[in-house]
């Protein structure tokens, strides 16, 4: 099937709102993410090696704000491991809607169970694998300690939590260098600058970035002993913690 072209802020807008993850935003969403972050695709077919490596029998894998189910699929194609189940979980029912489509058009042994919800008003119990892959991002910076808590707590020893995120950094060289590169990468997929100005601006008040430091602290904090990055590309990344 292909992709529905992103056209969403090519025409100015007079009343520019926050970015919503909308029936708009659900129906141009792969084309949406395939031009907008660098390496995406890459980090998907990752997730897909590490749950296979981390999947543990009679375990449950969460994937906490699923969108169309990108990482939920490829995680079930990669599951060897005995009588997991996937958790898939977001809380916009056009994205769920969407996401159920995908994951009822194939058949597998893993079972997977959808939800329209909160990720904060989720339990993570008994859990091997578990996955935000850009959706901490999103939560208030306040409240993304608890979450962390609750994922660190709800997994079994040895489990894994894999965390892909804009970066924000520090230096101010370095934050404009690698901000323009990714408005490089941007035009260079067909994105006019007139569509990454209003993009940029209609998610500026409901996406705010960390650092890497605040992210290695705060798995430490929840009680990760070992953490690290293992993709980056601009600035885009995604990390890795283990029980």
């Amino acid at each position: 099937m292909t992709d529905i072209r992103d056209n969403i802020f090519a025409a100015p807008l007079e009343k520019l709102g926050d970015f919503k993850f909308d029936q708009q935003v659900a129906q141009v969403f792969p084309d949406m993410i395939k031009r907008s972050v660098p390496g995406y695709s890459n980090i998907i077919t990752a997730i897909g090696m590490l749950a296979k490596r981390f999947a543990q029998p009679n375990s449950n894998l969460y994937d906490l704000g699923c969108s169309l189910g990108a990482a939920t699929l490829e995680m079930r194609r990669h599951v060897t491991a005995e009588n997991c189940k996937i958790i898939a979980v977001d809380n916009s029912s056009a994205m769920i809607e969407r996401c159920l489509l995908q994951v009822n058009a194939f058949r597998s042994e893993t079972l997977v169970d959808v939800l329209c919800s909160d990720i904060q008003n989720v339990d993570i119990s008994n859990a091997s694998v578990v996955v935000l892959n850009f959706t901490l991002q999103f939560i208030k910076p306040d409240e993304r300690q608890a979450v962390i808590d609750k994922i660190y707590q709800g997994l079994q020893p040895g489990g894994i939590l894999i965390v892909s995120e804009k970066l924000r950094f520090e230096n101010d060289t370095i934050q404009a260098l690698l901000t323009d590169l990714h408005h490089d990468f941007k035009r260079a997929n067909g994105y006019s600058e007139l569509e990454i100005s209003q993009k940029r601006n209609a998610i500026e008040n409901v996406m705010l970035t960390d650092t890497q430091d605040i992210h290695r602290a705060r798995f430490k904090q929840a009680g990760f002993n070992t953490s690290e990055l293992w993709f980056q590309c601009f600035n885009f990344s995604s990390m890795i913690a283990i029980k």
